[in-house]
């Protein structure tokens, strides 16, 4: 009930008009990769520099995910969806760095 409240209350407290603002990649970043979040910082800005529009050849976004990878795991356009994919190539890869040329 509080948190229905709190909420609510935030929406309500909001300018007309007013957009929420993005989290920072590096919040995102650590969000979905939980406890492997400073390697996973690390991994990616070494990559790409945290720029969700990095391009390397095939490579993209701020895991430079290849094409094959994208096509198993999936990308997109935004920070989320692109952690979120990189998190299940690190996942099935057994928890590791070392499909990334960068590393930890």
């Amino acid at each position: 009930m509080l948190a229905t409240l709190t909420i609510t209350t935030l929406i309500l407290a909001a300018p007309l008009g007013a957009v929420a603002r993005p989290e920072p990649v590096q919040v995102t970043i650590c969000r979905v990769f939980g406890t492997a979040c400073f390697d996973a910082l690390k991994v990616s800005w070494c990559e790409s520099r945290w720029h969700t529009w990095a391009r390397n050849g095939q490579y993209l976004g701020l895991f430079q995910m290849g094409s094959r990878e994208r096509s198993l795991f999936g990308h997109g356009l935004d920070a989320e969806a692109q952690t979120r994919a990189a998190y299940r190539y690190f996942v099935a890869s057994g928890r590791d760095w070392s499909p990334w040329t960068c590393q930890p």
